[in-house]
């Protein structure tokens, strides 16, 4: 194995490096990580009464359910959560829940392919704090009954049940829901909102006429994807399309949050119609699962939402295949903190670039 730290090596060739597994070839979608925006609107249209509770629910219907998204039972497979024991006068925690967040070209296409980019939306346990950990395609792993590859090689061997089982294996914490992800309705929600304003670290220029200037920029549904797709021209490939991704949905739940679309019955409702039309989960999340889990949720802002890159130490060449090397010490710290509920500490100590924030600039309100 060789190994750069500073360097693209890790990020070569794309084209050749999948499982031998014939596949109908489709346009390779980033993810947008949509459930946590999903589960904030819905918190608020079945909180009120009359027609923006209406509206929820009309959205919970329209919502795909899928039982091959559906984690599945094998032996061996980590024990569910538990909730934190309450201190004294402290009201009693609820279990933690992890979600496994894949991207797709289309809402109805499960079909064998890759998974370009996954994460994981780790909701805590008090329901004040979701943490968004992206993990990146080329990390070299064990996928049960495949040997060692790349994490998006699970989702090409067994789809996303066996990509659920290697986040498991990997992390040693049990997921609980799959959620997948469809880009073009990323687009249409981006133009529903009426256009995000992010942070931009980098300026670049992939294609012709298409650039994105360092500092705060404008997006909208066009532009927003053509962002969150680059790779090549930033400095880290694919690391740095993953902050890019975090920062964009957080964009868009800052947005989504704003009097100008939850005051405007007609914003609300293409919002929310846009957001059921987005997501398909798997068949354990029904309604009433969805509902619960969004008046619980206790959320105060984008401040509540953290974002974090599940740690690599390097790149390097394995069997040929440009890959990222698990940093396995840093990867047992996150995993402990998932399995304990601890996330708000791990994040706290894990603020700089190696975890994925990489200088984020807050647009002012």
């Amino acid at each position: 194995m060789t190994m750069s730290h500073a360097s693209d090596e890790g990020l070569g060739v794309f084209d050749d490096d999948r499982p031998t597994a014939p596949r109908r070839k489709k346009r390779r979608g980033p993810l947008f990580v949509l459930l946590m925006v999903c589960i904030g609107v819905l918190a608020i249209a079945l909180g009120v009464a009359g027609y923006y509770a209406g509206r929820g629910l009309a959205a919970l219907d329209s919502v795909s359910r899928d039982q091959q998204l559906t984690p599945q039972d094998y032996e061996g497979r980590p024990a569910p959560a538990t909730p934190k024991p309450a201190a004294s006068g402290e009201e009693q925690a609820q279990a933690p829940v992890n979600f496994v967040l894949m991207g797709s070209d289309s809402r109805s296409d499960i079909e064998n392919g890759r998974s370009d980019s996954m994460m994981i939306a780790h909701v805590t346990g008090d329901r004040k704090a979701v943490y968004l950990v992206s993990f990146p395609r080329d990390m070299w792993v064990d996928i049960p009954g495949h040997g060692k590859g790349k994490l998006n090689w699970a989702y090409a061997y067994g789809g996303p049940q066996l990509t659920v089982r290697t986040l498991e294996q990997l992390t040693g914490v049990r997921m609980d829901h799959t959620v997948l992800i469809d880009f073009e309705g990323f687009v249409k929600l981006t133009d529903a909102v009426g256009g995000i304003e992010v942070y931009n670290p980098w300026e670049t220029e992939q294609n012709p006429g298409v650039r994105f200037e360092e500092g705060l920029i404008q997006l909208d549904g066009e532009r927003a994807l053509t962002y969150v797709r680059e790779r090549y021209p930033l400095p880290n490939g694919d690391l740095d399309r993953a902050y890019r991704q975090r920062t964009v949905v957080k964009a868009i739940i800052r947005k989504i949050m704003t009097p100008e679309t939850l005051a405007n019955p007609v914003t609300f409702t293409q919002v929310v119609g846009q957001l059921a039309d987005t997501v398909t989960v798997d068949d354990a999340m029904t309604n009433q699962y969805v509902t619960d889990l969004a008046l619980s949720m206790r959320l105060e802002g984008t401040g509540s939402i953290g974002m974090l890159q599940a740690p690599i130490k390097g790149f390097g060449t394995i069997e040929g295949q440009s890959v990222d090397v698990v940093d396995t010490e840093g990867l047992a710290e996150l995993s402990a903190a998932l399995a304990g509920d601890t996330m708000d500490e791990y994040h706290a100590a894990n603020l700089d670039e190696a975890s994925g924030e990489l200088g984020e600039v807050e647009p002012e309100e």
